[in-house]
């Protein structure tokens, strides 16, 4: 009893300290699930017209060309080819918009403002809406707080008998009881049946947030340190930089590469950095699929991949399986639109608990207060 008693103290008080955070991280989460499926809903130029009815976009160089000529100056950062019927983005240094093209007939499709609703959303989910670095801190201790808030409210939640009685109160919610009541229930069984996803979502969050954790998670599932492997190109035999028609044409080729050999899944879905310095990689990042991708590095002058760019997912030991994993497992793409379903309805209960744990705390505190009002008779 006394056991429960501190366990029950900590519940509540712990829970006051982060309930704000965790209703933030719960509902922009909601929100965040399906970004991707909402913006193809609501933005019509993130789709391309196939005319030709082509089998494969054009090149880098192409879409280069046609973006350079729209905005002459400007530096273009890198490309990102979404697939089949998509545009083609465009990331320009120093800008706050990016470039949408028609990847089957380089034609400029729009120029949108990177600052939306769905990026509205991630501020307050990656920083409340604070100063990053601040914001960053809040977000880390706050699911810290919630991922042991989560336990010792499992402890909370145990039947004291298994009986016919216990099981009843521990996994049915009583629609036509009180309001406290049918507000206890849904804190106390939906908190239960969310405890799994939540307790997924905490911990994929914290390997995010701490560089610490996210050390100490690797190491405790098998994984051995590693020397960080900078990515370089040889620049020893080639002292001058390759004019940039050399230079889209290298590009040109490593999008090749990527989409014949390198990828595995979804190879049509692939981004491209355009290298601007002598010892600058091309980066081709490939294998984006259900919230993981893989980072590949390519010499810019012999295209050969560098020791830098990660394995096949598939061939990753456990630890690094983990680390590849954790953001699909983050939003619930790892399983398709199936867990993204369950991790919307596990976030919505997530950011339902702080209100309904309130709301037992304030009426508890609510009687308590009418008991010692109350006069007292002679």
């Amino acid at each position: 009893m006394t056991f429960k008693k501190i366990n029950a103290w900590f519940h509540l008080w712990l829970g006051l300290a982060s309930g704000l955070v965790v209703l933030i991280l719960g509902l922009t989460g909601c929100a965040l699930v399906f970004e991707q499926e909402l913006k193809a809903f609501s933005s019509p130029w993130l789709h391309a017209q196939n005319p030709q009815n082509s089998k494969t976009a054009l090149l880098p160089s192409v879409l280069y060309r046609s973006v350079e000529k729209a905005l002459p100056g400007k530096e273009i950062a890198s490309v990102w080819y979404y697939g089949e019927n998509r545009t083609a983005q465009f990331s320009v240094h120093g800008s706050d918009s990016t470039v949408y093209v028609n990847p089957y007939t380089a034609s400029i499709v729009a120029i949108a403002h990177k600052e939306d609703l769905f990026q509205f959303f991630k501020d307050g989910h990656y920083y409340l809406w604070m100063p990053e670095k601040i914001g960053h801190q809040f977000v880390g201790w706050g699911t810290f707080i919630f991922f042991f808030l989560l336990l010792s409210g499992l402890i909370l939640w145990w039947p004291k008998k298994w009986n016919k009685k216990g099981k009843e109160q521990a996994f049915t919610i009583k629609t036509n009881a009180s309001r406290k009541r049918l507000n206890y229930d849904l804190h106390n069984v939906l908190g239960f049946y969310s405890i799994i996803i939540a307790l997924l979502l905490a911990f994929t969050g914290l390997m995010m947030s701490f560089s610490w954790f996210n050390k100490s998670a690797y190491w405790l599932a098998g994984g051995k340190d590693k020397p960080r492997i900078i990515a370089l190109s040889d620049t020893l035999s080639n002292q001058t930089k390759l004019s940039q028609a050399k230079m889209l044409l290298q590009v040109d080729k490593a999008y090749q590469l990527g989409l014949n050999e390198i990828g595995e899944y979804n190879a049509d879905q692939i981004i491209l950095h355009f290298p601007e310095k002598l010892s600058d990689p091309i980066y081709v990042c490939t294998d984006m699929y259900k919230g993981s991708w893989r980072d590949v590095y390519l010499d810019q002058y012999t295209l050969k991949q560098l020791p830098a760019s990660a394995n096949r997912l598939r061939d990753e030991d456990f630890a690094s399986w983990i680390r590849r994993s954790n953001y699909g497992l983050h939003v619930g793409a790892i399983g398709g639109i199936t867990t993204k379903i369950l991790f919307f309805i596990a976030s919505l209960i997530c950011a339902s608990l702080p209100v309904t744990g309130f709301y037992i705390w304030w009426a508890k505190k609510k009687k308590a207060w009418k008991r010692n009002l109350k006069p007292v008779r002679n």
